[in-house]
């Protein structure tokens, strides 16, 4: 046992091991497993298991938080583990299923297509870990009550595998050159709005445990109805909608100012 792995216990002054809270690391560990299998099966030219794996993925990190608050057993180290897992899920696997998928075919299709290929998906995982590592040392710093300065990674990630999902599901070739042309747009657009400072709503000031009126659940259940009719679908948009909405609100804010001034 290293040095590291022991600490002094202040009642007996001896030494006791430091230990981890199982729960929540557990769901940062299936996230991190997520992102694996979906790099794993992109490979075996399975994209919509690949595609299913980081959505899966993103329940899991989810939950982690919620469980960490929930249960008090939030830890700087959990904080680290669920950042590095991200950045391999959202960050990586996701530019890399991406690119498995369609972009390389840019190769022959435009001038240069093969370099912006791998520069494209390089961009996204670049802007993923700068975009993860911006938001550790300046988690005090939002965009306002309730939001978040630039698109969360999850979400990028919701983007680029829900494209590959669609396609996949209705038999689309990724080979296609038009195909990997609006991929190349829409992981560099993702990218680009990481590490943007347009403001993003968080939903983390919802409050479960208050009394909602009774439209809420109504709107729940057609969410759920939505889903389990066309996940795929629904899932990508859902998740290109969320992108976008956050220029749209940050055009239309700068709108009203202009307006008022």
């Amino acid at each position: 046992m290293s040095e590291s792995d022991k600490s002094i216990d202040p009642a007996g002054g001896g030494q006791r091991r430091r230990g981890i809270y199982l729960l929540p690391n557990l769901f940062t560990t299936a996230t991190l497993f997520g992102g694996f299998y979906a790099i794993v099966a992109s490979l075996r030219g399975e994209f919509v298991p690949a595609a299913m794996a980081i959505f899966a993925a993103m329940i899991a990190d989810t939950l982690d938080g919620r469980v960490a608050r929930l249960t008090n057993t939030q830890t700087d180290f959990g904080k680290e583990y669920d950042s590095l897992s991200d950045m391999v899920t959202f960050g990586l696997a996701s530019a890399v299923v991406i690119y498995i998928y369609t972009l390389h075919s840019l190769a022959g299709a435009i001038p240069y297509g093969g370099k912006l290929a791998w520069l494209g998906a390089f961009v996204y995982t670049a802007c993923a870990a700068l975009r993860l590592a911006r938001f550790n040392v300046s988690a005090h710093l939002a965009g306002g009550k309730g939001y978040f300065f630039g698109l969360p990674s999850p979400s990028a990630a919701g983007v680029t595998a829900g494209f590959v999902w669609v396609c996949s599901e209705m038999e689309i070739s990724g080979e296609s050159p038009l195909v990997a042309v609006a991929a190349f747009v829409l992981t560099v657009m993702a990218a680009l709005l990481m590490i943007s400072n347009v403001r993003y709503y968080s939903f983390k000031d919802l409050n479960l445990k208050e009394r909602v009126p009774f439209i809420y659940i109504v709107a729940i259940v057609g969410l759920f109805v939505l889903v389990s009719f066309d996940p795929p679908k629904v899932a990508f948009f859902v998740f290109l909608a969320y992108t976008i909405s956050g220029p749209v609100m940050t055009l239309l804010r700068r709108r009203r100012k202009r307006q008022g001034a």
